[in-house]
């Protein structure tokens, strides 16, 4: 049984750890409901009897732990204030609101009376939600890993006032807990000489961590390497890479989308759609509502965790989006239409913003919204049908899914289809049919609690998914959708000096943003100028970049820091390259800066990028595939990049044509810009001096190829057009 929710399983330092639709504007059915204003109203600094000081705070995560016995602060100077006060050692608490055992050790251990009387009497204790502070999390996760040779949350660290750990884990049951914490208060009482050794053994051993990634230029070498590395771990029977738990790895497979069309490997592509193939007919993709869930316990893509994290869904559908414009395999676009229909339908505000995730429990029970007794079946499509139904969707008799703690068969079933299943080229009537069924009664049940708050970094990851399957599939509800998005978080999460904050709830916005913050959001904004032109939109992005540059840089070995230059001091200042469940901020902005070096011709952005591929080019030498993001960067430089220019009006049908021919190819070493002849965008043309050049060729809209802003001939039909972009690709 895993003891932690996990982060991505990979070859790497962090290899061991564990863990057309309306919007909705009001909450479901049966949603579990945070704390209310009217609740908080008029309380005292301390919560008063029934809550406690987490009350105050917009986390979904602290707030679930409002109601607490133990007596939670907020991370701050005021808990660090008060332990030094009182001569007592910090008890730290991170984790996230959909995580599954963060709710087990809630409820075993932190609302029990005698674990919190322990834990009240001898310690100040801090709760951080770690979605909200990944700076925080990233030091103390690191320590957690260098102390136990894994990683997860719940995590559970014990240090001083001066934040320093010397003790660290993940979940604990409530008889550990009621063992290591009266333990841990005789140590800092009687040995704390031990514990300040400790303390500052790990401090030496994060400064070392820091140091050591910087090596040579990178070149095609570090692609084939994490080719080999993939090919090495890839699992050929069921897809995915590594052994259970399996993560997507949408970032992964993207890699090699690149590596195929590079060098012509079959096998990559081949890792490719068996992957996303299995996920999409497995369990852990929701056959009934869509959406991805977080990663698989097994193997077979079978179990899952069931939280459905938003980026995920950002992450697997750009994964789709590019094997389709490969493949152009319709298996592949289904995939995309029907992720994309669950974040609209679940996961986006009515001001447009994306939410985080919904949860794994309902009702103190994993997963029960999504499984299935024959019973609930019978009722919901009549016993003929459901026959058909259970048989096509694997269930069995007993069930398919075991209750974690008893390990035995629990009557209840995970849709899910066979590998062998014929290719879904087409929606089959009947199956949708049974679906829709199967929804509405699903609609009935309680629902998984929502995290409704908006993130910058997720938010930028979903505003790329949305702008990119607008441009391919020529669609304008996902185009608006992106739109909504970009336009909220611009308006609500970026303050008026122009910096970012991290997020926004119940109309507060707050908290310092990190490099994920910037890098996500730029390159959100990057996809959406190429599919609506709106120069605003690009304008913000080389904003964000120039920010980016000045508050995170590392000036003296290159690359970028977590935190910026004027955030809260932790232990270490982290630097972060490893892609795990979501990119690095490094990773995605060495791409941000080959794009818009690309685009702008500015020489700052190229220096920068090549600083950063040095920063971490020793990391890539041990590690070949912790990065694949950074190496699709590098692709993207080796690839004798494209500048594709568009001269025409927007709405005219031959200069949507010769969009079309680019939108429905995969060109990951090309950037796009568009030269509007009916308005004339100056701002546009003062960012990127060089399209003052491109005109309509007697009278007709043109495409402009381009290398380092020098021109070939205008192209002005879509088969000539089409002729030269094979070529590309070929070569």
């Amino acid at each position: 049984m895993l003891t932690a929710c996990t982060e991505q399983n990979s070859a790497t330092p962090k290899q061991d750890m564990e863990e057309n639709s309306e919007t909705r504007d009001s909450p479901k059915n049966n949603r579990p409901i945070l704390p209310s204003q009217a609740e908080i109203k008029d309380l005292p600094p301390d919560g008063g009897n029934e809550f406690n000081r987490l009350i105050f705070e917009n986390s979904p995560y602290l707030l679930q732990h409002a109601r607490n016995p133990i007596d939670w602060y907020p991370w701050g100077m005021d808990a660090f204030k008060k332990a030094q006060e009182l001569d007592r050692p910090i008890f730290l608490s991170i984790g996230y609101t959909t995580c599954h055992w963060c709710h087990v050790m809630e409820h075993e251990s932190f609302e029990d009376q005698a674990v919190a009387d322990l834990m009240n009497q001898d310690y100040i204790c801090i709760k951080v939600d770690r979605e909200e502070r990944p700076d925080v999390d990233n030091v103390y996760m690191s320590v957690t890993q260098m102390m136990t040779g894994r990683g997860g949350w719940p995590m559970t660290v014990i240090m001083s006032p001066q934040k320093v750990p010397f003790f660290a884990g993940t979940y604990f049951p409530k008889s550990s807990m009621l063992q290591l914490l009266p333990h841990f208060a005789r140590v800092w009482k009687e040995e704390r000489n031990k514990a300040q050794e400790v303390g500052q053994a790990i401090i030496k051993s994060l400064g070392e961590l820091q140091n050591g990634q910087a090596g040579g230029d990178m070149n095609a070498t570090y692609l084939d390497a994490c080719y080999e590395a993939l090919k090495k771990s890839y699992d050929s029977q069921f897809g995915g890479f590594g052994q259970q738990p399996k993560f997507p790895t949408c970032h992964t497979l993207s890699f090699l989308l690149r590596y195929h069309q590079r060098t012509g490997a079959s096998d990559a592509l081949e890792m490719v759609e068996n992957t996303l193939r299995n996920i999409r007919l497995g369990g852990i993709y929701d056959q009934v509502g869509y959406g991805i869930h977080r990663y698989s316990t097994d193997e077979k893509w079978l179990v899952p965790h069931f939280e459905k994290m938003l980026y995920d869904q950002a992450l697997f559908t750009i994964a789709n989006l590019e094997a389709y414009l490969v493949t152009k395999n319709d298996f592949y676009l289904h995939s995309c239409q029907d992720t994309l229909d669950y974040v609209i339908r679940e996961l986006t505000s009515k001001e447009g913003g994306f939410y985080s995730a919904e949860d794994a429990d309902t009702e103190g029970e994993e997963g029960k919204f999504y499984l299935w007794s024959m019973d609930e079946i019978i009722s919901a499509l009549g016993k003929e049908n459901a026959l058909i139904y259970a048989e096509k969707f694997q269930f069995q008799k007993k069930g398919n899914y075991l209750d974690e703690t008893s390990h035995e068969l629990t009557g209840k079933n995970i849709p899910h289809l066979s590998a062998e299943t014929t290719v879904l080229t087409e929606v089959d009537p009947r199956d949708e049919k049974f679906r829709m069924l199967l929804f509405d009664s699903r609609e009935e049940r309680t629902h998984p609690q929502l995290d409704d708050k908006i993130l910058t970094d997720w938010n930028g990851l979903m505003i790329s998914a949305f702008a990119r399957c607008a441009r391919a599939f020529n669609n304008d509800t996902y185009l608006n959708t992106a739109r909504k998005a970009a336009d909220f978080c611009i308006s609500n999460l970026r303050g008026l000096d122009g910096k970012l904050l991290k997020r926004w709830r119940n109309g507060n916005a707050g908290l310092p943003a990190h490099l994920e913050d910037y890098a996500f959001l730029t390159q959100g904004l990057i996809d959406l100028y190429e599919a609506s032109f709106e120069s605003k939109y690009l304008i913000h992005a080389v904003e964000l970049t120039n920010l980016t540059i000045d508050l995170f840089e590392d000036e003296d070995n290159g690359g970028f820091y977590l935190t910026s230059d004027d955030g809260e001091k932790l232990l270490v200042r982290p630097k972060e390259i490893y892609d795990g469940a979501i990119p690095s901020g490094n990773s995605v902005m060495a791409m941000n800066l080959v794009r818009l070096s690309q685009m702008t011709a500015n020489s700052t952005y190229k220096e920068k990028m090549f600083s950063l591929f040095s920063a971490f080019s020793g990391f890539l030498q041990k590690n070949p595939q912790g990065a694949e993001v950074l190496l699709q960067a590098l692709d993207f430089t080796l690839g004798d990049p494209l500048e594709l220019v568009v001269v025409g009006d927007p709405y005219n049908q031959e200069t949507q044509d010769l969009l079309l021919e680019i939108n429905q190819k995969f060109l990951p070493s090309k950037i796009l810009l568009f030269k509007n002849i009916s308005a004339k965008d100056q701002e546009l043309m003062d960012l990127i001096p060089f399209l003052k050049n491109q005109k309509l060729v007697e009278g007709k809209p043109a495409v402009y190829a381009c290398r380092n802003q020098t021109c070939d001939k205008p192209r002005t039909s879509p088969e000539e057009l089409a002729a030269f972009l094979k070529m590309s690709i070929k070569n």
